[in-house]
């Protein structure tokens, strides 16, 4: 049994398949195995997968090109693991050198942490840095962010495997069952991961690393860059679920997270609703009732209440107050940014309807 087991999954993505082996076997801690799944790719992905595993017998290869979207394939993944700790990595990102030796020092350090993820640096198509992977720290900055966006980069995790099994954890499903059975949705894909740490954050003990322990490449081909509506669309669905799920579980009534979340960096339209402070009221009373009195929350709190009016004036006033207590964080500036200059960007901000929501 490795310490850790590594779920690569793969398509076609032969172009940076080598590199992310590689910063794989480059790691200080050398207890690892590595699954890289494949899913039915025809660009040679397979083929190099294979090359490497012939080099080194911590390597295996399985093909899978029936598994049903990402989710099936990770869960098929998930199976195959026997470890201590489950780590993710995309086969087309790079692990630093000493990210497993980092994510094994905090699980030991804190037996009772079941999801442990890091921030990161965004790079390019050639590797030149362009951006931050901007996630919440703090004990509790996982849970508080939940309701509002993905509060952990899925290409940085490390879960602890017996923690899964014991709650039947898996990719796209509902495994925490606060909600009525004839409510239960699925997730596939597009936001599986959202759907799965945001569960385990309400139910466990997870936190990010204050570190930067990959390289995250964007490069326009990305999910969220081709599918960028209907992934919003989805992740909004689910603030909206694990929001209803969390109020069940506490037997308190809830709130809407739609006028607050930031998929994306991206603030959602309301047909030209500018002042949602009564929704942020409603906001606050929930989540000082079911959430642990912490700087953490504080901080949500506060940027929350600093975008809860839309006028730009009053936005601008508000979340200059709001880092100059709690500090400037690269995800929360590009949100208010992203609304101050929404009619000269050429992603659109996305308008709610009744049907969702509509670049």
């Amino acid at each position: 049994m490795a310490t850790f087991d590594v779920l690569l999954p793969v398509k076609n993505g032969v172009e940076y398949l080598a590199e992310a082996l590689d910063s794989i076997c480059l790691q200080t801690f050398r207890d690892w195995r590595v699954f890289v799944l494949d899913h039915g790719s025809t660009d040679g992905s397979l083929e190099l997968a294979h090359d490497y595993a012939e080099r080194d017998d911590r390597i295996r290869v399985r093909s899978l090109p029936q598994a049903q979207g990402l989710a099936g394939l990770l869960n098929a993944g998930l199976e195959m693991c026997d470890c201590k700790y489950v780590l993710r990595q995309d086969a087309d990102d790079i692990s630093l050198p000493e990210r497993m030796e980092v994510l094994a020092a905090a699980m030991g350090a804190d037996p009772e942490l079941v999801l442990v993820g890091s921030l990161g640096d965004v790079i390019d198509a050639s590797g030149r840095k362009i951006g931050l992977l901007d996630m919440p720290t703090g004990v509790n900055g996982v849970l508080t962010a939940t309701p509002f966006r993905t509060p952990v980069a899925h290409p940085t995790v490390a879960m602890r495997l017996d923690a899964l099994r014991c709650m039947d954890a898996k990719y796209g499903v509902d495994f925490i069952r606060a909600m009525p059975l004839d409510r239960q949705i699925s997730v596939p894909g597009l936001a599986e991961d959202y759907f799965m740490f945001g569960q385990l954050a309400l139910v466990s003990r997870c936190m990010n690393i204050n570190q930067s322990l990959i390289k995250y490449r964007w490069h326009g081909t990305n999910v969220g860059a081709t599918k960028y509506v209907d992934q919003t669309d989805l992740a909004l669905r689910i603030s909206r679920y694990l929001t209803e799920s969390l109020a069940i579980i506490n037997n308190i009534k809830g709130f809407d997270p739609a006028p607050f979340c930031n998929h994306g960096v991206n603030l959602i339209n309301f047909h030209g609703r500018t002042d949602f402070s009564e929704e942020y009221e409603q906001l606050r009373r929930f989540m000082t009732k079911v959430m642990p009195e912490s700087m953490e929350l504080q901080h949500e709190l506060s940027y929350r209440k600093a975008i809860s009016n839309r006028l730009k004036p009053v936005m601008g006033a508000r979340y200059a107050s709001h880092a100059a207590r709690h500090g400037i964080r690269h995800v929360e500036w590009r949100t208010v940014r992203s609304w101050m200059i929404k009619d000269m960007k050429k992603q659109p901000i996305l308008t709610l309807t009744s049907s969702g929501l509509v670049a």
